[in-house]
């Protein structure tokens, strides 16, 4: 069967992106588990008698209750220097003086990456450590299974009420009495999800038939998305978080009793990065501070002064402890000791010994060789140590030696705790190998039908006959589709662990084995025709030959070079630095290339290299290798000498050997405005200095300029009717802007209230949707009315030019100039490089998706999920939905890459020049330059799997990969659907 590069390339990216799925689920992984899901409500967990064998003791139970009501205050993304910090003795005054002097235990909670939400929450009630693959989850939290805090309190007949954050309800189904939920993802809404909460306050701190109350506040999160930390609103709302938990300790201490005090429990579940976004592993994102506040407490003498930092996960043990509960089987926490120090040495000992049995029966359930491991040991030996002072205790001796005995047991039960939770916390996921190896088969498999198809893709005729009859029809075929079937049934049949490729149903894993055995067929047969070819004797030696180019040389060592970089972690975590490097490097040799085209080429030479190229045409009607895809008149490497004559000629010249020096002052511009990565992200750039609320005019004017630039470089290809809407929709941008109050008007005073600019943005909607209509009707019109190729040029244009105003509207106002350098680069190498200079469609492809990764860092992103800015998902929109804000949060991500993909296409087939084979060329490129890394990266993060940043650094950067593969397909596909031309003339 006869396919065409583009069909090709976009039907390997999409069985590319089965296998990258399939991986990306083998990898992100279970976490340590007690015992099955289905299990895991079965019976309660054990509840040890304490340790002394022979001896009677009148305490084989769970320790009664600490205390008789407990409040918990979750405020999101509450950092730790809010609290601790100068923020919190300005805006927080009631719970400094707490904290400094009142009845309380503070401690900086450290929270495990993924800092988001539901992990957090995870984190909090069942003192685990969550799967990495939870920060995708969490747009759709499912039922939490595994045993929690929340579901013992139930089982134990606590009354829980709860208000807030909407990701609890879904956790935790039918076991609040009463709650009042409140969706998450409108982070634009700054009061009204606290507001929620609040309502409800003054009614239930009157009542007294709850146990225990959970609030959750947005709003300083949601502050954080849009503003960022140094807001002016965050005061604000501090202080009315302080004033909240005033309220809420004042009413707790007017209802205590004698006989058990109450509890308020103030935490976060994550912090806030510099840029006010959160879900990396930077140092105010994953330190939150912890409260203890009770009567139970004594009275501080002295100003604490530095809070002790504790794990998150220690949060469940010590609530489950004073709750009088069991602690949840899953735990990897320790009790937090001072919390329970007033208490006598018996119930602390009693306490941390609880701790401890369960820790090591978790140890026990996921470890072979639990015996030798270090926590282990340690328990027992604390535990025996434990049996000695009860005897003691039992005898009646109350004596200093039963006093220091008992410290001494403390210490050592508190290093066994220490020590089985970092011992578990490393074993925190098993990876289901079998889906992975699966996915890395498929992927390396359409890497390598990818490589071994650039002759006859890249050829001119763009168009070669694919081997469906040996793969389909071969013995060879059917004997891979057995083996791995056979291979398929042992390991599902073995396997001890839950694999979820083996949970598939039958059918479709036969369905991925014959997938698997028809490309390895295929990649034989590809194989098998290259030695065929290469064995029959050339008809000409010089039709084999290729002359290597300073671009090619510098195209080939940059990817390889790019793809060996990624296995190192710090090489991932500043990433941009390999893209800077590449495109400053690349505008040096197109400078280079340009002063060869301009100063060096003398008659002579244009007279040899004609005589040349007419022996070279012929020679290349005979090869279908050659990838042509540029006018007749320069379709080799030494046609373009002859055409540079009438370049030099050009009064163009000197623009044009100034465009990459110009060009490389827009790319140092562009590195200033944003710093990201993770070396230098928290100095200051001039992002951080346009956002301060001291620079709102300078802010305005660089705004209000560069959406004029933005028209000024847009409207040249579009009608006149797209050319108003443009007009109208960028005057829109700027009015959504001031509404929100990121830039103001001349005649605006600061002093207008701020709102979400919903009509604002959807003005701007309107005009995006007409111009990308309007290019749309164009499109269908050239491929089905007509195959005019003018008509199609413009649709393109007009399709792309209603992609920029969509960018312009979602890009926050500091990065508008990004757009604008975007919009000047491509103009500026479309005109005075690439056209001149007459590179084939590979070469610009090339260069597109690296000036495309580039920008993906210029925008202020990074291989962290932090620098991921969900408020672009709800532009416009008044409630969370779910589809929309994905589309609009991956568009934003990704209008890097995105746009210079469209412009890629837009110039290909705008080109009247070019034959029609470039539309194709560009498709096959742009698919295999996303094919290489990631089929390196999965293999390489397969083999990085135990390293110390697994979670932190690769995989990250793995889901950043995965979800480019899928953008790249889609991509592709658009690419396909405008390549029509079923058959290639090739002009002559």
């Amino acid at each position: 069967m006869r396919l065409r590069s583009g069909v090709f390339a976009s039907s390997c990216l999409l069985v590319q992106a089965l296998g990258v799925a399939l991986f990306l689920r083998g990898f992100f992984p279970v976490p340590v588990r007690s015992v099955p899901r289905r299990e895991a409500r079965a019976d309660p967990p054990a509840e040890p008698a304490p340790p002394g064998p022979g001896m009677v003791s009148n305490w084989t139970k769970i320790p009664p209750p600490l205390f008789k009501k407990v409040v918990i205050v979750l405020i999101d993304a509450l950092r730790d220097d809010f609290v601790f910090g100068s923020k919190g003795k300005q805006f927080m005054p009631y719970i400094t003086q707490v904290v400094e002097k009142g009845t309380s235990y503070s401690f900086i909670a450290e929270a495990k990456p993924p800092t988001v939400t539901m992990p957090r929450i995870k984190a909090l009630m069942t003192g685990s450590i969550p799967g990495f693959i939870d920060v995708v989850v969490n747009l759709n939290s499912p039922a939490l299974l595994d045993d929690n805090l929340i579901w013992q309190a139930k089982t134990a007949g606590k009354r829980i009420i709860f208000y807030g954050d909407d990701t609890w309800v879904k956790l935790f189904p039918k076991h609040f009495v009463e709650y009042d939920g409140t969706t998450s993802f409108f982070v634009s809404d700054f009061t009204e999800v606290d507001d929620n909460v609040t309502r409800h306050l003054d009614r239930v701190l009157k009542r007294e038939d709850w146990d225990l109350l959970i609030l959750h506040y947005l709003g300083l999160d949601h502050i954080g998305h849009m503003t960022g930390p140094n807001s002016p609103l965050v005061g604000p709302k501090l202080r009315e978080m302080d004033n909240i938990l005033k309220k809420i300790h004042v009413s707790l201490l007017s209802k205590e009793e004698a006989s058990l005090p109450n509890l308020l429990v103030v935490c976060g579940d994550h912090g806030m990065s510099e840029t006010g976004s959160h879900g990396g592993s930077s140092e105010g994102e994953v330190h939150t501070p912890l409260l203890f506040i009770s009567s139970a407490f004594g009275k501080r003498s002295a100003p604490l002064a530095q809070p002790q930092h504790v794990q998150q996960t220690d949060l469940a043990s010590t609530l489950a402890i004073g709750l009088g509960l069991p602690i949840s089987r899953n735990s990897v926490g320790n009790l937090i000791l001072p919390v329970v120090g007033g208490k006598t040495m018996r119930e602390q000992l009693r306490f941390v010994h609880l701790n401890g049995f369960q820790l090591s029966r978790l140890l026990q359930e996921n470890t072979p060789a639990y015996e030798k491991d270090p926590g282990y040991e340690h328990f027992k030996i604390a535990e025996k140590s434990h049996g000695n002072w009860i005897k003691l205790y039992l005898e009646g001796n109350n004596s200093e030696i039963l006093l220091n005995l008992g410290k001494k047991v403390l210490k050592q039960y508190l290093e066994a705790l220490k020590t089985l939770s970092s011992s578990l916390s490393k074993q925190v996921a098993q990876y289901d190998i079998y889906s992975m190896m699966v996915g890395i088969v498929i992927i390396m498999e359409v890497l390598i039908l990818l490589l071994l198809s650039v002759p006859k893709a890249l050829s001119r005729q763009a168009e070669f006959e694919v081997p469906l009859s040996p793969p389909l029809f071969s013995l060879l075929f059917y004997l891979m589709c057995l083996m791995l079937c056979a291979v398929h049934v042992i390991v599902c049949t073995s396997a001890e662990s839950l694999c979820y490729f083996c949970s598939m149903s039958w059918l479709t894993a036969v369905g991925v084995m014959m997938l698997i055995s028809a490309l390895m067929c295929g990649i034989l047969s590809a194989i098998a025709k290259i030695l065929e070819n290469y064995r029959l004797p050339s008809k000409n030696p010089v039709a084999s030959s290729y002359n290597w180019s300073e671009i090619d040389v510098l195209i080939l060592a940059g990817t390889i070079g790019h793809v060996l970089s990624l296995g190192a972690s710090s090489f991932i975590e500043e990433e941009h630095q390999t893209w800077y490097f590449l495109i400053n490097t690349l505008c040096l040799v197109l400078c280079q290339e340009l002063c060869r085209n301009n100063f060096l080429l003398k008659e002579c030479d244009l007279q040899h290299s004609t005589s040349v190229k007419q022996n070279f045409d012929s020679i290349g009607e005979s090869s279908e290798c050659k990838n042509i895809d540029i006018p007749a008149e320069s379709n080799s490497k030494l046609g373009k000498a002859t055409s540079s004559s009438e370049f030099v000629k050009g009064s163009d010249k000197w623009i044009s050997l100034a465009t990459p020096w110009i060009i490389l002052i827009c790319c140092r511009l562009l590195r200033s405005l944003n710093q990201t990565g993770v070396q230098w992200a928290h100095r200051p750039d001039f992002g951080h200095w346009l956002t301060s609320s001291e620079h709102k005019s300078e802010l305005s004017f660089l705004a209000a300029v560069s959406l004029l630039m933005i028209f000024f470089l847009v409207q040249r290809r579009c009608s006149l009717v797209s050319k108003i809407a443009m007009a109208l929709g960028l005057l829109g941008v700027y009015s959504y802007r001031a509404a929100t109050g990121n830039v103001t008007f001349p005649w605006q005073h600061d002093g207008k209230d701020i709102s979400k600019g919903i009509t604002e943005a959807r003005f701007v909607y309107v005009f995006v949707l007409g111009i990308v209509f309007t290019g749309t009707k164009d499109l269908l019109k050239s491929q089905v009315v007509s195959a005019d190729s003018s008509t199609k040029s413009t649709g393109l244009w007009e399709v792309y030019s209603g992609l920029v105003l969509l960018a312009a509207l979602l890009f926050r106002p500091h990065n508008l100039p990004v757009l604008v350098f975007c919009l000047l680069i491509q103009t500026m190498m479309t005109k005075y490089i690439w056209i001149p200079l007459k590179f084939d469609a590979a070469q610009i492809t090339i260069m597109h998706y690296w000036f495309g990764q580039a920008f993906f860092y210029f925008q202020g992103n990074s291989n962290g999920i932090a620098t991921v800015d969900i408020s672009t998902g709800f532009v416009g929109l008044d409630s969370y939905v779910e589809i929309p804000a994905i589309f609009l949060t991956a568009f934003a991500t990704y209008a890097g890459p995105f746009l210079w993909a469209i412009h890629l296409l837009c110039y290909l087939s705008s080109e009247v020049s070019r034959n029609s084979a470039a539309v194709g060329h560009g498709c096959f490129c742009y698919a295999l330059m996303r094919s290489i890394p990631v089929a390196i990266y999965v293999v390489l993060v397969t083999g990085l799997r135990y390293h110390l940043f697994i979670w932190s650094v690769f995989s990250p950067k793995l889901l950043y990969e995965g979800v480019h593969v899928f953008i790249t397909a889609a991509v592709c596909l658009f690419f396909t659907a405008m390549d029509q031309n079923h058959s290639y003339k090739v002009q002559d």
